[in-house]
């Protein structure tokens, strides 16, 4: 028997849709995507931001990156963004929900508005615009080239964080096990869904918790990364590598996990 091994890790021609794309971890999949031959499009809150990034990385990766801006904690942001979607394409084979919010307070303090407002982006958000979008991905999945779902969950949802950020770790465990839940339905329709579980990365969500109120350019990240395992914080290749590996041929078969992506934080504590 003769196998061939030519396009393991290819995902070229594929279209990906990216939540929480302009910035930080989802950006770095948007760019690694796009470096890969994907058509990519990209979605956040802020749309000048969305839009500059779109156009910075579809120039510096000689790709296609389109912005459509959307508010994806309530239904009418993520309804709008499926529907403009479905208007510019008729299938889906990638999509990575990574749109995430966090919130910090003592445990005395801690709001009910903060605990709503991450549960509504950081769970109920990902499970609704999966649905709206399943026409899209049922339209691209078969046997041989599985639609792929990448939901962006947290070491935080695997142990407990040294921030006072109560419904965000909660929020990713849970993200988690909808994970799973959504595997144990959708594969077999040939969707497979797999979670990553990242660790310390350079991005606005790290600095804020660090002490740097989301600033990424003046952090000490060496300093911050020294007590990783990897000594190091992670960087855009370990988790588009990831990503990718997942979305190609080569993960075709790997179904329901969460894999941390965090240096051994996780494994070695």
């Amino acid at each position: 028997m003769s196998t061939d091994f030519s396009n393991l890790f290819t995902i070229e021609g594929k279209t990906a849709l990216v939540t929480g794309g302009s910035r930080g971890i989802g950006e770095m999949i948007a760019a690694g995507f796009l470096s890969h031959g994907a058509r990519v499009y990209i979605s956040s809150r802020k749309s000048e931001v969305c839009d500059a990034t779109a156009e910075r990385l579809s120039e510096q990766y000689k790709g296609e990156c389109i912005s459509i801006p959307a508010d994806l904690s309530g239904l009418p942001g993520i309804e709008a963004l499926a529907a403009e979607l479905q208007d510019r394409e008729t299938r889906l084979d990638i999509l990575v929900n990574n749109a995430g919010v966090s919130w910090g307070a003592p445990l005395d303090e801690f709001p009910e508005a903060g605990w709503d407002k991450v549960m509504d982006t950081n769970v109920k958000g990902v499970f609704f615009l999966t649905q709206k979008l399943l026409p899209l991905l049922r339209a691209s999945g078969s046997a041989e080239d599985p639609a792929r779902v990448i939901n962006i969950g947290s070491v935080d949802g695997l142990k407990c964080s040294a921030f006072d950020a109560f419904s965000y770790g909660a929020s990713k465990a849970a993200l988690h096990h909808l994970n799973r839940f959504l595997a144990a339905h959708l594969t077999k329709e040939h969707i497979i869904f797999n979670s990553i579980a990242p660790g310390p990365f350079p991005t606005w969500m790290l600095s804020t918790g660090v002490g740097f109120g989301g600033e990424t350019d003046g952090v000490d990240w060496e300093k911050v990364g020294a007590a990783n395992p990897r000594g190091r914080v992670g960087t855009p290749e370990d988790i588009a590598g990831l990503a990718i590996f997942l979305c190609s041929r080569a993960g075709a078969f790997v179904v329901g996990e969460t894999i941390a992506c965090d240096g051994g934080t996780v494994a070695t504590s």
